[in-house]
């Protein structure tokens, strides 16, 4: 028997003592089917929205692998954005978010250029152990939830084939590229600094005034502008009168 069932099989057993008990209280049946009616339909909505928060955890990964895997396609920037928020929203659906989500997150961002966040994910994922799957001992029970049904698409594949193969696809880009993603970003990151201090440098520098000419304007008006010296005293510089020369 699966935890699943054996779940199911208790909360069976623990409505059959509640009802018992209720019996020997004294209460009629009418309210406790009325009781058992209520409980039965909290119990399903409370299932189905769990069941809908996981759902939003798989689809995040199938558009994600669409715009990681296919690199033909010209994906729109808002298409991008949408997507990694709908992760980042999905990422705060448990505590210990599975790793996968971390790096599916982290290729999103290194696909768009944004080194700090690709630097931020995928640190996580490759060089802190509490991140690996190995390590993940107590579970919170979304977490359990999570993998329950991975396990069972996994099983099943029928049941969500394009589900599994987008985990597998982001699977083996997690094995093949995340270091690569996370030591590039960092190689970013690092030159971008390195450079900014020479730019500034550069531009600190004084620089030398620039003549401006001021440009003709036929709005001007006549008066602001100086007449030329008359032709005999151009001349007269040029050519010095010879009997002053003479002397």
């Amino acid at each position: 028997m699966n935890p699943g069932n054996r779940k199911l099989v208790q909360k069976a057993v623990a409505v059959v003592v509640i009802v018992a008990l209720l019996d020997m209280v004294g209460v009629s049946p009418v309210v406790m089917l009325f009781m058992t009616g209520v409980a039965v339909v909290i119990w399903f909505a409370g299932r189905r929205s769990e069941n809908r928060e996981l759902e939003r955890i798989f689809e995040f990964y199938v558009c994600a692998d669409a715009i990681l895997r296919d690199e033909e396609r010209r994906w729109y920037g808002f298409e991008v954005a949408e997507v990694i928020e709908n992760g980042e929203r999905a990422l705060e659906l448990m505590p210990d978010s599975p790793p996968l989500h971390y790096f599916t997150l982290g290729a999103l961002y290194y696909r768009i250029g944004n080194y700090e966040a690709t630097v931020e994910y995928l640190s996580r994922v490759m060089e802190d152990e509490a991140y690996d799957e190995l390590h993940r001992t107590t579970p919170s029970p979304q977490l359990r939830r999570y993998v329950s049904m991975l396990r069972r698409i996994e099983y099943e594949p029928s049941t969500a084939p394009q589900t599994l193969s987008a985990v597998r696809s982001l699977e083996r880009a997690r094995r093949k590229h995340a270091a690569q993603f996370l030591a590039e970003s960092r190689n970013s990151l690092n030159a971008a600094k390195t450079t900014a201090p020479t730019g500034e440098t550069l531009s600190s520098f004084p620089q030398a005034p620039q003549s401006r000419e001021e440009p003709f304007s036929s709005s001007r008006p006549l008066s602001s502008i100086a007449a030329p010296p008359p032709i005999s005293e151009v001349l007269q510089d040029i050519y010095p009168d010879e009997n002053t020369t003479v002397q």
